[in-house]
């Protein structure tokens, strides 16, 4: 079976979306981080983020490449099942025995390296729902036996993660669920009420915080708060709206001189308006867009209802993730600190992406009727075709 799903062509559009994408972002990192990290270290080096950037890319395109090469069916066992989901609820949980950075305990850190465990919950709840959703494939519409249960595990990780805290996460996690359980059938009016809980949810979440609330306010007018909370949004619409049609050059934005926060992460889209203009966003908004496109073609041409389930969760997690962030520094959506996908500095994030395109990947190579007829072939006939 191994030396036959070898012979099986690999989706290599895809596979360059996201190393173009990767490779791309560890190029812009450079450019937002050079004159930060100049400071930081006292003029030694301008490269430190980029040279991490780099190291974490080209691990990402041997993980990437390594993922695609396992059968996905592997991920599919109770116990890999299991172990992903509690290893990255113990990881979640252990994040707060570590001092807080910004307000927030999201990272596990080991000396100079760091882990950000909400980054594993975008590909162990898929993992979760897909194994469960198939094995219950007869009980979709029943509340006890499979609602809740799902539910449930998206509150566990939905909620550590939101406690950290981390709402834009939270709410990725959201969109997963909701698109892996709408694929696998579920009755409308279980979708709908879980989505009127999470909407509920959201606007207490916002409610109940003060500094979301102010957040809020900096979004329905963020020059009115430009000095307190719509101080990055407002910083990052003049970057995009300096950078016109073409941009004003490689390396050569000023937002990023200490006037917009986190140019070289959160607010990366925002550097790449500056310097590469509507014709750079334009093409990272077509990249994405494209690997949508691919990574949806792959989850419907899967071999099995776990392949299907699993690629519309991972390529939903990569796509919204996505679009939150572009929303967000664009002023589409109040602020909220998540990552770019691909390009935005951050081992965990890097890696994790990367891996999830390599599920995906191997699902895409498995997505013809060669492996669904080999896979449905009684055990005898297998043998005897191997041999």
């Amino acid at each position: 079976m191994t030396a036959y799903l070898n012979k099986l062509k690999t989706d290599w559009f895809m596979f360059a979306l996201a190393a173009g994408l990767a490779l791309f972002g560890a190029m812009m990192v450079y450019s937002a981080s050079a004159m930060i990290a100049h400071r930081e270290t006292q003029g030694a080096s301008q490269f430190t983020y980029f040279y991490k950037q780099l190291a974490f890319t080209l691990a990402g395109l041997a993980v990437m490449f390594a993922a695609s090469r396992i059968d996905y069916s592997f991920f599919q066992r109770p116990i890999v099942v299991y172990s992903i989901f509690a290893i990255t609820i113990l990881m979640l949980i252990a994040v707060f025995a570590f001092p807080e950075i910004n307000g927030a305990r999201r990272w596990i850190r080991m000396g100079p390296f760091s882990i950000q465990p909400s980054e594993m919950a975008k590909v162990a709840l898929p993992v979760f729902l897909a194994y469960f959703l198939t094995r219950n494939e007869d009980r979709i519409g029943e509340l006890r036996s499979t609602v809740i249960p799902c539910v449930g595990a998206l509150v566990l990780l939905g909620g550590l993660v939101f406690i950290e805290p981390d709402l834009g996460t939270t709410i990725v996690l959201c969109a997963i669920f909701s698109a892996v359980y709408f694929a696998a059938g579920a009755r409308i009016v279980h979708i709908a009420s879980v989505a009127a809980v999470m909407v509920v949810g959201a606007l207490f979440a916002v409610l109940l915080a003060p500094w979301r609330v102010e957040r809020m306010m900096a979004f329905l007018d963020p020059f009115a708060h430009s000095d307190d909370a719509g101080y990055q949004v407002v910083q990052s619409l003049y970057a995009i709206g300096s950078g016109g049609v073409f941009g004003e050059g490689f390396a050569k934005g000023q937002q990023k001189l200490f006037y917009l926060p986190y140019p070289y992460s959160d607010f990366i889209f925002s550097v790449v308006g500056e310097e590469l203009g509507l014709v750079g966003t334009l093409a990272v908004v077509l990249a994405f867009g494209l690997l949508l496109w691919r990574g949806t073609k792959a989850a419907m041409k899967a071999p099995d209802r776990f392949g299907m389930l699993l690629g519309i969760g991972i390529i939903t997690g990569i796509i919204v993730q996505a679009l939150f962030n572009i929303s967000v520094v664009t002023s589409l959506l109040p602020a909220k600190g998540i990552p770019l996908p691909f390009i935005s500095y951050g081992g965990s994030s890097v890696l994790v992406t990367m891996f999830a395109v390599g599920v995906l990947l191997n699902i895409s190579k498995q997505g013809s009727n060669g492996v669904q007829e080999e896979r449905d072939l009684p055990v005898h006939r297998k043998k005897a075709r191997s041999s």
